[in-house]
């Protein structure tokens, strides 16, 4: 496969896109969508470490969250 270079703006990009057949939209909104995953999921789990959490504290939430369900059905 050969590779060129091209300088388009993002305008043009995306218009580019626009002109596409929804199918291959589709296959580079998948693509898309799976490599950001990966960034994103990363991000998230950065931003919400933390040491101030124990897993007693963990459990006891989702036994409480999980009563409260629970109670919500029962009704």
């Amino acid at each position: 496969m050969e590779t060129i270079q091209l300088n388009i703006s993002k305008q043009q990009f995306v218009g580019l896109i626009q002109a596409m057949p929804e199918k291959d939209r589709l296959e580079i909104f998948d693509s898309l969508r799976k490599s950001l995953f990966v960034s994103r999921f990363d991000r998230l789990l950065k931003s919400t470490r933390t040491d101030k959490l124990s897993m007693e504290d963990i459990t006891r939430e989702v036994e409480a969250v999980r009563q409260e369900q629970y109670e919500e059905r029962k009704k």
